[in-house]
């Protein structure tokens, strides 16, 4: 098949190549053909011009000396010249040797155009223009042909062995031209068919660099697309790997609450651990919607049903939503609106995003304490939301550490959770084309901030 498209595409090259060299050499000839025909035709007038002046001038006999001297010399190209009188006899003839067999009985005695004798014995023809002089006579001059067709001969032949050349090089410059076009579209398909015979994606198809051709674009565009490919099976590994490992303890301790209740012959314990293995399962279910939000925010096919969303009115929910919280641990929520910015981003995504850096704000901060919210824009014009606690910080060693899954610094282990909050925070901000940062001191609170692109 390959093979088949690139003879179809040589082909085709030198079918182009062809028909464009005969169309070319076609107008050439013509012109050529015209232009001396033309030639010809100025000589014949401008002669006829000349030697009418001249019999004006100083007669008939002036006129043959001139004749006579010219073709003796060669000072002009080989001429037929008559003169006819009243009764249209000959009073002069000059015929070049060799051109007796033109027919010039033929030729009328009038200046009407150009008229042609045809020769007897061969493929030539002569031109003859005519002109009445003032004392009724008529001055006849002719030229031969011979030279234009032979010259239109050698050209045709010139043209013609260059043509095939040209024809040659033509099929041959399509084949080279085709072979090297569709190079990196053969090596696609070796590269295709590797990925599908071995099943791995490592291979990648051999680029010139951006070179600005549209084959050159594709063989990138199928190499980044691999290179997707790869990231996104990398991370769905990853992200089995991590879910077996975070799972065998939940699932050691749902086993084990089990296996006592098993154990035990006591209803009300057997109630209790019945109980406990429910409440486990909802954590290990929540744990694991969690984590493939985060996977799929990471590799980038997390669905974002995007719209323009008014930042303030968001935050203002998230801050209604845990009053009640905050009222229960005597802790106070501020909420600075700024100036009015719009994202265009997911509402349930970015709710949740807001909603979890505010209940770790709350969680962490002690009674008394205080939450600021600021949400405003940045000298590059992005949304820019901030979040500053009272609570009791974060250590230099746990700060870089708190958008890892499951992770949980010591002060945190006393606060029921899973360890998943900031890592989903940072997962579906970056999905937005954002970014989130932390600043933290022990014992002097933590700074969250948020940036994202104004939709």
């Amino acid at each position: 098949m390959r093979g088949t498209l690139g003879l179809r595409l040589s082909l085709w090259y030198a079918a182009v190549f062809v028909v464009s060299t005969v169309v070319l050499v076609g107008i050439t000839y013509w012109l050529l053909a015209t232009s001396l025909a033309r030639r010809d035709r100025d000589i014949i007038a401008a002669t006829l011009r000349e030697y009418a002046l001249r019999y004006e001038a100083a007669g008939l006999p002036a006129l043959e000396r001139a004749v006579e001297l010219e073709q003796r010399t060669g000072s002009r190209e080989r001429l037929f010249v008559r003169v006819l009188g009243r009764g249209a006899d000959a009073l002069f003839v000059s015929m070049p040797p060799g051109w007796s067999d033109f027919d010039i009985d033929q030729l009328n005695a009038d200046d009407q155009g150009v008229e042609r004798a045809p020769a007897r014995s061969r493929n030539a023809v002569l031109e003859v223009a005519s002109a009445r002089l003032p004392d009724g006579t008529i001055l006849q001059v002719g030229k031969s042909n011979e030279i234009r067709l032979a010259l239109l001969a050698q050209f045709r032949t010139v043209v013609g062995w260059v043509s095939v050349l040209a024809m040659i090089i033509g099929v041959v410059g399509g084949l080279v031209i085709t072979r090297s076009t569709l190079q990196p579209i053969n090596e696609l398909i070796h590269v295709v068919q590797e990925i599908i015979r071995t099943g791995r994606t490592h291979a990648r198809v051999p680029s010139r660099g951006p070179t600005g051709d549209t084959v050159d674009e594709l063989v990138t565009l199928v190499n980044t697309m691999l290179d997707r490919i790869t990231g996104l099976i990398r991370a769905m590994g990853e992200s089995l790997d991590n879910v077996a490992h975070d799972l065998r303890t939940p699932m050691a301790r749902l086993r084990g609450t089990a296996e006592r209740a098993l154990q035990s012959g006591d209803p009300a314990a057997q109630r209790e651990a019945l109980s406990d293995c429910l409440e486990e399962s909802e954590r290990i279910l929540s744990m694991l919607n969690t984590l493939m939000d985060i996977s799929e925010a990471e590799t980038g096919v997390l669905r974002l049903p995007r719209e323009p969303l008014d930042l303030r009115a968001l935050i203002n929910e998230v801050v209604e939503l845990y009053e009640d919280v905050a009222e229960m641990k005597h802790v106070t929520v501020t909420f600075d609106p700024g100036e009015p910015v719009v994202v265009n981003g997911a509402r349930d995504r970015l709710r949740q995003v807001f909603a979890n850096l505010l209940d770790n704000a709350i969680k962490y901060t002690g009674e008394n304490g205080s939450v600021g919210i600021v949400a405003s824009r940045d000298p590059s014009g992005q949304a820019v939301v901030t979040l500053t606690d009272t609570g009791a910080g974060i250590s230099a060693q746990d700060l870089p550490r708190i958008w890892d899954r499951l992770y949980r610094g010591d002060p945190s282990r006393t606060e029921r959770g899973l360890g998943l909050g900031l890592s989903l925070v940072k997962a579906y901000v970056e999905a937005h084309g954002g970014t989130a940062e932390a600043r933290s001191e022990p014992g002097r609170g933590s700074t969250f901030t948020v940036r994202l692109p104004v939709g």
